[in-house]
């Protein structure tokens, strides 16, 4: 009977640890910051949701900026800061809106992603630490980067 007990224990135990290590990892931590930031339930829509605090992926060539071609900024969906204009915008051929650099180095930071069993350079919005898609050195000049995006991230503000 003891050890019927010590089982039973040892499952809520563990139980109660995965619950809990669940719970901490919803929130939004900021990558810059380390601090939780507001619930981005409430401000993003459930797409925007998906692709910036789970990291998701919008399917290539049926979002809506990829093939945009007119002249504007693109902000964050999360706080309408600008991150990106029409200005470094190419086309990459991915169906993804593609970037050569951004409108302000500190409003977009680098980090590491070693999901899928691949590495490679994740972007995130600085203030936040929210995904926006993944750094890849194959752009064109002046930098040879592309900052592929997705656009559920992104809202487009035309120019006047």
């Amino acid at each position: 009977m003891k050890q019927y007990f010590i089982v039973a224990l040892s499952v809520v135990f563990i139980f109660s640890s995965c619950k809990a290590q669940k719970q901490q990892t919803k929130s939004p931590v900021a990558a810059a910051t380390g601090q939780v930031k507001k619930d981005w339930k409430k401000v993003l829509t459930p797409i925007q949701y998906d692709i910036m605090v789970n990291k998701g992926t919008e399917r290539p060539f049926a979002n809506p900026y990829y093939n945009n071609h007119e002249k504007g900024v693109y902000v964050s969906a999360a706080t309408g800061d600008t991150l990106f204009t029409s200005e470094t915008k190419f086309e990459s051929g991915t169906g993804w809106p593609s970037f050569w650099a951004p409108a302000n180095k500190d409003k977009v930071t680098v980090a590491k992603d070693n999901s899928l069993g691949m590495e490679r350079d994740e972007v995130v919005e600085t203030s936040t630490g929210l995904h926006l898609g993944h750094l890849f050195n194959d752009g064109p000049k002046p930098t040879g980067m592309r900052y592929c995006l997705n656009s559920a991230a992104l809202i487009f503000k035309k120019a006047n």
